[in-house]
């Protein structure tokens, strides 16, 4: 059933329902325990970046590291 909750909230979430609302649908205590759909939402915080990216820069996507990055962080 939490996986069930959790696929609804995202979806409150992407239609613009306010955390609060959701907060109280979950039925958690504190707000901070709802920011956690937010942060999991990557449509959110690319839509989020878009909207301040200097609009010199065009949109290339998600970063893609290079194979210098992958190994040295496969070395970690």
């Amino acid at each position: 059933m939490p996986h069930k909750r959790h696929t609804a909230a995202m979806r409150l979430l992407q239609a613009g329902v306010d955390t609060t609302v959701i907060a109280l649908w979950l039925g958690h205590e504190q707000i901070s325990t709802t920011n956690i759909y937010i942060h999991a939402d990557m449509t959110l915080k690319e839509e989020a970046i878009a909207k301040v990216a200097p609009s010199e820069v065009s949109a290339q996507g998600r970063y893609q590291p290079t194979d210098a990055v992958i190994t040295f962080l496969e070395a970690l």
